[in-house]
């Protein structure tokens, strides 16, 4: 299959896509509805020709891609952090030529950035990191963007951003009146290389402890009617002292859409749980097993390093390890103290 060439003029942009997953598939769309033209490339031949389908560009490599962009190129790779993205960069590294711009979109940790972007400047390569917020549903929604890098790029990539970003109507303005913002239209130049995807992790940081704060409190109200249950009297168990005030039995769908409406703690993240416990009030399919990618843990060592107390954040960060299952061994050695000072017996209920 011959690889599509563009016409590249002042007034139109061309940028290529690595990584054709989720986000990166949806990242592209919304910049082609918005008129930039995009080529794609990823290593599944399913993912390229569902973005053919859609109106995007595909091509089978990187190599190809970088053939068809002009210049300068302007090449996103949306790939899982860590190793792919390290892998992705160090080959476009190679292709590409001076003044070529390559943006990490993903969830890469700030120190990475440096790296990349001490080497490619070495070549003459310009390095953009770009924290994406938005998840599936940034297609419709836009996506928040936090930009790290020199700011000649920043500014030539303006239409980019714009299109990607929510626009100024997402949201109230904070202040009304006078010229616009590039945070209010979702998305910011936060400083030099590392400085988008730092922001971005303490987002996700930020993200944990909200979540977890909702799911905490949803389980105290689904637990309110434990005064209905049958009193254990044993001594293992610690008796419920007011069984009386603990029988509510709580609709928590009902629950989630009226704090949606005026409450202080209505939020994105809140319609989202709405809408589950709607469609499947007692999440079954669920596990509990909550996964982190890494931002989390990489804030609260920023936090520890800069001497910043967040025992909020890293508490919910905790309470996914304990999801995981890595408390495991710690609690069976709380069982073995209990039952070597004390002859207690693990209960089986």
């Amino acid at each position: 299959m011959t690889p599509p060439h563009f016409h590249h003029d002042d007034t139109h942009l061309t940028v290529g896509m690595v990584g054709l997953g989720r986000m990166g598939f949806n990242l592209g769309l919304r910049a082609i509805r918005a008129g930039i033209q995009v080529v794609g490339t990823d290593s599944s031949a399913d993912a390229r020709e569902a973005f053919d389908a859609h109106g995007g560009r595909s091509v089978a490599d990187l190599s190809a891609l970088v053939a068809v962009l002009p210049q300068p190129r302007t090449v996103w790779v949306m790939v899982p952090a860590g190793d792919p993205t390290d892998h992705v960069i160090q080959l476009l590294g190679d292709l590409l030529d001076p003044g070529d711009c390559i943006i990490d979109g993903g969830n890469s940790f700030y120190g990475d950035d440096i790296r990349h972007a001490h080497a490619l400047a070495t070549r003459g390569i310009e390095f953009l990191d770009v924290g994406t917020s938005g998840g599936v549903w940034g297609l419709e929604r836009g996506y928040s963007l936090m930009i790290g890098g020199p700011a000649e790029p920043v500014t030539r990539l303006t239409p980019l951003w714009q299109a990607l970003s929510p626009g100024v109507d997402a949201a109230e303005r904070t202040v009304p009146g006078g010229p616009v913002s590039s945070a209010e239209e979702g998305w910011l130049h936060c400083g030099d290389s590392g400085a988008g995807h730092f922001v971005k992790m303490v987002h996700n940081g930020i993200e944990y402890a909200i979540m977890g704060a909702y799911a905490e409190g949803l389980n105290i109200l689904r637990h309110a009617d434990s005064g209905l249950a049958g009193q254990t009297n044993d001594a293992e168990t610690a008796p419920l002292n007011n069984p009386d005030m603990y029988r509510y039995d709580f609709n928590l769908a009902d629950i989630a859409e009226v704090w949606r409406r005026g409450s202080v703690i209505g939020s994105w993240l809140l319609d989202l749980t709405a809408v589950q416990l709607q469609q499947n009030p007692n999440l079954e399919g669920y596990s509990g097993r909550v996964s982190d990618s890494g931002e989390g843990r990489w804030t609260s060592i920023a936090a520890i390093e800069e001497g910043v107390p967040t025992p909020v954040l890293t508490a919910a960060l905790y309470a996914r390890f304990s999801s995981q299952g890595s408390d495991q061994f710690a609690n069976q050695v709380l069982s073995a103290m209990r039952r070597g000072f004390g002859g207690h017996v693990e209960k089986n209920d």
